[in-house]
């Protein structure tokens, strides 16, 4: 336990000194990205200062996997450096136990990771995104062109050329209606209004069936068509911007409403697996630690950061995969960080003791 502690109390301000300087440095590429538009529009400094402020936390969250990479390594090899491991090692406790808390903050840091995202991170970007979107003049537009939309189970089918949202009208509008081998009949109609009940068809054709031939006729009125605006509306929900749950309701509309979900869904797994890359980055900076005979602080930090950037490399590249549907959304989020917990295990069990 003496050890532990003593172990824990050279992590520690490491970690909050590098916590502060990545959140700085993250904010600062946010800030100046972003600079010649604010004086573009003569953004007054306290709304660009208010900006940086509720994009706070998301700083945090990019720069906790990052500090605790820097932080770990630089102790490691600190200890190193100063032949203090080698007091420890010839007292008979092995590397793996030694380094036990600092796998523990990781774990500790892995599940703080995901519930200060969904609690404090996704409201304090939305708000972020919004104030940003109106001091930039950038409204987003819910229209939406060439959709189609699966309803009842897939039994009905609209293919609509625009969706206007500001009237709630639908142009150049074509239903489906499906039985379970064959198409039963087609409405077709220039224009379909939402009435707040259900769609008004305006010179509506009817094609079904008649004796064996596709015959068409005026639609009589109907008012079985209900389904709510908001399904042609154009998504411009960000899965960043909503909670888990939130998003497991996306992805499920989506689902149901025929349209593509895996990037919704590959996301929505990300949402779980990303926090782990704070247990991950632990594991690599400690199975790096003691593997270098010279410069062994400077070599740590280096090796440890090299890591790094190959996992967050392969983590991309298997995410993109999985939102263009070459691998499943599950694979896709996740086998980064098996393959490196994996990877990682292996060579802590080898490190020198």
């Amino acid at each position: 336990m003496i050890l532990d502690r003593y172990l824990i109390r050279h992590f520690i301000p490491i970690f909050f000194v590098a916590s502060a300087m990545f959140v700085l440095i993250i904010i600062l590429m946010d800030l100046f990205a972003n600079l010649w538009r604010y004086l573009n529009y003569e953004v007054a400094i306290i709304e660009i200062l208010k900006v940086s402020f509720y994009y706070l936390p998301k700083s945090f969250s990019y720069a906790l996997p990052l500090s605790l990479l820097f932080s770990a390594a630089y102790t490691l090899g600190d200890l190193y450096g100063r032949n203090e491991l080698t007091a420890i090692f010839s007292s008979g406790i092995p590397f793996s136990r030694f380094s036990l808390p600092l796998l523990i903050i990781g774990i500790i840091a892995s599940v703080f990771s995901f519930f200060f995202d969904d609690y404090v991170v996704i409201p304090t970007l939305k708000t972020k995104n919004d104030l940003s979107r109106t001091l930039l003049h950038q409204p987003v537009s819910e229209d939406n062109s060439d959709v189609v939309i699966r309803a009842q189970d897939g039994t009905t089918i609209y293919a609509v050329d625009y969706y206007d949202n500001l009237k709630y009208v639908l142009n150049r509008l074509i239903i489906i209606e499906r039985g379970e081998d064959s198409i039963n009949m087609i409405v077709r109609a220039p224009q379909a209004v939402w009435n707040g009940s259900y769609w008004e068809l305006s010179n509506a054709v009817l094609y079904r069936w008649n004796d064996g031939i596709f015959q068409i006729e005026a639609l009589p009125f109907t008012d079985k068509y209900r389904e709510e605006p908001e399904t042609f509306r154009r998504s411009s929900i960000n899965v960043e911007e909503v909670s888990s749950a939130e998003a497991a309701l996306l992805v499920r509309d989506l689902r149901t409403a025929g349209l593509p979900f895996n990037t919704a869904l590959a996301d929505y797994y990300h949402r779980f697996s990303f926090p782990s890359a704070s247990f991950v980055v632990i594991i690599l900076s400690i199975s790096m630690g003691g593997r270098f005979r010279k410069n062994i602080l400077l070599m740590t930090l280096l090796s440890s950061l090299f890591s790094a950037v190959v996992f967050y490399v392969m983590e991309m590249i298997s995410m993109m995969m999985a939102k263009l549907s070459y691998i499943p959304p599950l694979v896709g989020a996740w086998f980064p960080i098996i393959s490196f917990v994996v990877i990682g295990f292996v060579l802590l069990r080898s490190a020198k003791t």
